[in-house]
């Protein structure tokens, strides 16, 4: 299994996962939307490792999720689900984007007009 690797926009959080899903769907939820100030491309990663970890804050968005982001540049690096660990990270982050393919959108009622 190949890993992938990514980073912040500053470079200060660096991430290797050894396990990425290639596919995805977009979401246009309203919490997304806050976050990234638009549609969320994201997708779920397995065995994270991050390099900087004193530079990642993390946001508690619900009783079920939280958001990490870089506090140096703001960047948005994950969303994780509380109970089971798993985690989504936006695909944005990583030096190879050709990897990804969108293969449907969630939350497509409140897309902005």
């Amino acid at each position: 299994m190949t890993s992938h690797a990514g980073s912040c926009l500053c470079g200060k959080v660096r991430f290797v996962a050894e396990a990425v899903e290639t596919e995805h769907h977009v979401c246009h939820c309203g919490m997304c939307q806050k976050w990234a100030g638009g549609p969320v491309f994201a997708t779920m990663v397995q065995g994270v490792t991050f390099e900087g970890e004193e530079h990642v804050g993390v946001y508690a968005s619900s009783d079920w999720a939280e958001r990490g982001f870089c506090r140096n540049c703001g960047s948005n690096l994950f969303y994780r689900m509380k109970e089971t660990g798993q985690l989504l990270m936006p695909t944005g982050l990583f030096d190879d984007r050709s990897i990804f393919r969108v293969t449907g959108e969630i939350f497509i009622d409140c897309k902005p007009p």
